[in-house]
């Protein structure tokens, strides 16, 4: 292949591989696209389900801005508590590294010392002495030439040690900086744990004010009845927005029937299709007993198609993972995933919590076929970490 022809190859690839890159920048702004439009939509939904609740139930309502402000400072502490940990590392780091030098410049200091008390017993007057004794002029060529290395030689330590001094210097800022962080960072810790117990004390007033008035009304299966209702409608109009934008994938979710993890380790305490206050309404899901702030993770791979508050359910996660299947991530502390974001199994989406009014912490865990709920215990078998 002559010259020319390399040449046009080389051209047509450039043109080529110019022409692809520029498709797959249209192929992610086209995503990108759709995720904000699912969002939105999604958006727009939970907004309409927000204004009936109110409507039916003020102090559901009420209770829905506690415990979202709880999950943001929870999640506050978190970020502070992470950037602590951070700046102590850091100092911890800087205090060896501190040290280090100290031991240096003592070593340097001490050599600096010991020549200048040679040079002061040998006399200030030594070069001279040289010249006016010494005879043979080799000789005293290689002398000189010894002083003049060992006069270098101490500028190099004076040196050495002054940039010592001033590294020291330059550090000792760097570890007060630290210690200032710290201690700013300590501050803000305190002020959002005393923010955090006036909101979990609100939220204790709320709950009783609430149970005071279901007790008194005695209609605990119709607020039961009405908070399944709005489940169904989320469920129902999440299908219907999620058609629009389908996952398609190599290894669905189907072929994992009986093989999945459960989402957290935990004591079961309700199980799927026992009754819950009376016959008339039964459990969907599976309630697992656990700690609060234990990690929830997801079960399967799929695209996050709610991270919301909804009545009954508290901070609730739902995931879609392709041909109907939904699961479902109830009760939580705090959500670490938006709507939109793509997870995969194991992936951590929430913390284990007490949201939507419950008298502990746990997780309430769901799946779903279309707008149907199945068994989780037919699906997954396998305990965390197995």
């Amino acid at each position: 292949m002559n010259r020319p022809e390399r040449s046009l190859l080389l051209i047509l690839a450039l043109v080529m591989f110019q022409a692809l890159e520029a498709q797959q920048g249209e192929v992610g702004k086209i995503k990108e696209q759709e995720l904000e439009e699912v969002r939105a939509r999604i958006s727009e939904l939970k907004n309409s389900m927000d204004q009936s609740a109110v409507q039916r139930d003020r102090l559901a309502q009420e209770l829905q801005t506690a415990e979202v402000a709880i999950a943001e400072k929870r999640l506050r502490l978190g970020e502070l508590e992470r950037e602590r940990e951070y700046s102590v590392r850091q100092k911890a780091e800087l205090d060896e590294k501190l040290a280090i030098r100290r031991q240096e410049l003592d070593t340097e200091a001490r050599h600096l010392a010991e020549q200048v008390r040679s040079a002061y017993v040998s006399g200030s007057e030594e070069k001279i002495k040289l010249l006016l004794n010494q005879r043979d002029p080799a000789t005293l060529g290689r002398l000189m030439t010894y002083y003049a290395y060992l006069n270098d030689y101490r500028m190099r330590n004076i040196d050495t040690v002054t940039a010592h001094i001033s590294e020291l210097a330059v550090l000792h800022d760097q570890v007060a900086a630290e210690e200032a962080r710290i201690a700013d960072l300590a501050r803000a810790r305190y002020a959002e744990l005393t923010e955090l117990n006036a909101a979990q004390e609100h939220r204790g007033r709320l709950l009783a004010s609430l149970n005071e008035k279901i007790a008194a009304e005695g209609r605990e299966v119709d607020r039961l009845a009405a908070q399944e209702k709005d489940l169904s409608r989320l469920i129902a109009e999440l299908t219907s927005i999620l058609s629009d934008y389908p996952i398609s994938s190599e290894d669905p979710f189907s072929e994992h029937k009986g093989r999945l993890t459960w989402p957290v380790a935990g004591t079961l305490i309700h199980d799927f299709g026992q009754p819950r206050v009376s016959d008339r309404l039964k459990w969907n899901g599976v309630v697992l007993r656990a700690p609060r702030g234990r990690e929830v993770r997801a079960v399967y791979h799929g695209r996050v198609a709610f991270a919301d508050w909804l009545a009954g359910l508290g901070l609730l996660v739902i995931v879609d993972h392709g041909e109907g299947y939904l699961t479902l991530y109830g009760y939580n502390e705090t959500i670490l995933k938006n709507a939109g974001d793509w997870v995969a199994p194991g992936d951590v989406i929430a913390t284990v919590g007490d949201s939507g009014g419950q008298a502990e912490s746990g997780l309430y865990f769901e799946i779903r076929q279309g707008t149907k709920p199945v068994n989780p215990r037919l699906w997954i078998t396998r305990r965390p970490g197995g």
